[in-house]
């Protein structure tokens, strides 16, 4: 009994064995093929140096901008970027952008906006400016009913394009800028529609102004060249979009 005992046992390691190789050959025909190494990615881009700041921002402003505040903040931010002003022409305005006369400027509208970035800022209120002695200071604001039958006068570099039904075209030549309008008024001849920045620009002890109230008011904007958009000009258009220094451009 012994001896088929052991037998029996060695065909039973014999079939173990077998069966354990044949487990082990079934484990390598399923061992999967070497992994391949991944290839390190490559790293990112070199940042590119930052644009410097110059030593000096232009900024172009049409008469009657007001940018005092904007100026007074750049002094305190920038204070090795000096802010200088270029006064512009309503009718340069757009050339002086286009050329890189100025860095940016504040402009009326409308202008072409084709390569500039504009941003609409403050509306002006039109006023009728007429000589002291007149009949329309006895009113406190006018409407273009008020205006039927003056003379009014629209100098060459007029920013508004009024058209009042009911007045009259002078009977001579369009003055050639608003300053010289404004004294042909004080003469008492006729009258103005400007924007009440420049009627405050040209004030003058003979001449007053009264606001029209269905007159057509004028935007005055923040323009840049889309094709140089500095960070000085970031720097600008940040405050005057109120951003603190600490802020982001979001």
């Amino acid at each position: 009994m012994a001896k088929g005992g052991s037998r029996a046992g060695g065909r039973g390691r014999d079939a173990a064995g077998k069966r354990r190789g044949a487990a082990s050959g079934s484990a390598a025909k399923a061992r999967p093929a070497k992994l391949q190494r991944p290839q390190p990615s490559p790293g990112p881009s070199p940042t590119p140096p930052a644009e410097p700041m110059p030593t000096t921002f232009l900024l172009g402003a049409i008469p009657g901008a007001t940018p005092g505040k904007w100026i007074d903040t750049w002094k305190e931010r920038m204070p090795r970027t000096s802010l200088e002003l270029v006064p512009l022409a309503f009718a340069d305005q757009r050339q002086a952008l286009v050329d890189g006369e100025v860095d940016a400027a504040l402009v009326r509208l409308p202008i072409d906006k084709d390569g500039l970035h504009v941003i609409p800022l403050y509306d002006e209120v039109p006023v009728v400016v007429c000589a002291k002695e007149s009949h329309l200071t006895a009113a406190a604001e006018l409407d273009t009913a008020d205006l039927v039958g003056e003379v009014l006068i629209v100098p060459q570099d007029d920013v508004l394009g009024i058209r009042a039904p009911g007045t009259e075209k002078p009977r001579f030549a369009p003055p050639a800028d608003t300053a010289e309008a404004i004294a042909t008024v004080a003469a008492g001849v006729g009258i103005v529609v400007v924007p009440m920045s420049l009627a405050r620009l040209h004030q003058r002890k003979d001449v007053e102004y009264r606001p029209l109230l269905d007159g057509p008011a004028s935007t005055v904007a923040l323009a840049w060249s889309v094709d140089r958009t500095t960070p000085a000009v970031d720097a600008f258009v940040g405050i005057v979009r109120g951003r603190t220094a600490n802020s982001s451009r979001a």
